[in-house]
């Protein structure tokens, strides 16, 4: 499947080497002010090339907005969004077209497609993720109309902490040709209590399925996360005063609909797949062999990830609140 969410629905297309990425947005609402400009901050906070810790790939990212808005707002009508790629080094996979990287989807995509674009994983890469961002944008520029915002950052890369720190480990990483994963956390405030449905349609766990539909995410925490399994419930219940809530365990989530509190997720990201160092897999006729991986990679995709993450929670809180609007109506 490549389209996510109800009543917010969106639909990304593009390959990481094809000759651009975007994204449909269908059920965004009319009359919202939207240009390229709303967008495009986002979309340069995960391109490539800013910086000396992340992938060297040389790419403008520059959004195009090529329908369903007119006179500089939203027409209710579907709206399509496309980033052009201009700095794809097909060549540098020529020599990997037969060999399935470790920790990469060539292996899973050969065996379910029979057929698999191998510059860069087509589908499969990181850079499929433009179009959720883009598309998260427009929702968090909605979400924002009613007073909720979203924002992540870095807790912490391969048990480091600090900017300097993390900074420090994914340079040494980078240098001695290998990757490092990381946690991020994701917040949003001034959500409102309700939304979200019991049961099969929890807002936990649409956010976690958003979370996990993201390539590197391994693990999703929401509020206090795994650290409930220690505790006694005296420790781990929300008191709640006329004042409001004392603590936020729950994340702002309880029985699956939001509490009106913070709504906070973590997320485990792998270390990136692609590294120099030769390792260990096989061709595409089953045969032993070895792999070093050529091409621009980041040493660590935490910092990239974070908007990418902002964009999923985004589309899944403006759907919950397009859902919400129905039991109002």
């Amino acid at each position: 499947m490549n389209t996510f969410g109800t009543n917010f629905r969106i639909t990304t297309f593009g390959e990481s080497h094809g000759a651009a990425l975007g994204v449909v947005i269908d059920g965004c609402p009319p009359g919202m002010a939207l240009s390229e400009p709303d967008i495009q901050p986002a979309l340069d906070k995960r391109k490539p090339g800013t910086s000396p810790l992340v992938s060297p790939r040389q790419e403008s990212d520059k959004v195009e907005i090529l329908s369903g808005v007119f006179d500089g707002k939203t027409t209710g009508t579907p709206i399509t969004l496309i980033v052009r790629n201009h700095d794809a080094h097909s060549h540098d996979y020529e020599e990997m077209k037969n060999l399935f990287r470790p920790g990469h989807a060539d292996f899973t995509f050969q065996q379910k497609y029979g057929i698999r674009d191998y510059r860069g994983g087509g589908r499969s890469s990181g850079r499929e993720t433009i179009g959720r961002v883009a598309a998260g944008a427009v929702a968090e520029k909605y979400l924002k109309s009613l007073g909720i915002t979203i924002k992540g950052h870095i807790v912490s890369v391969h048990g480091r902490t600090g900017a300097q720190e993390i900074e420090s480990e994914i340079l040494a990483a980078k240098n001695a040709g290998d990757s490092v994963g990381g946690i991020a956390e994701i917040v949003a405030k001034g959500c409102p209590a309700g939304l979200g449905d019991p049961v099969f349609s929890k807002l936990d766990a649409a956010i976690a399925g958003a979370m996990m539909g993201i390539g590197a995410v391994k693990g999703v925490e929401i509020g206090a996360g795994f650290a409930v399994a220690g505790r006694f419930g005296s420790e781990n219940n929300d008191p709640i005063t006329k004042g409001g809530f004392l603590s936020n365990n729950a994340g702002g989530i309880l029985g699956g609909i939001s509490s009106g509190q913070e709504i906070v997720v973590r997320i485990a990201v792998k270390p990136t797949a692609s590294i120099a160092k030769p390792q260990k897999t096989i061709d595409a006729s089953g045969n032993d062999a070895s792999i070093t991986v050529k091409g621009r990679h980041d040493p660590c995709i935490v910092p990239r990830i974070i908007p990418v993450a902002e964009a999923m929670l985004a589309l899944v809180l403006v759907d919950a609140v397009l859902e919400q609007r129905k039991y109002r109506e």
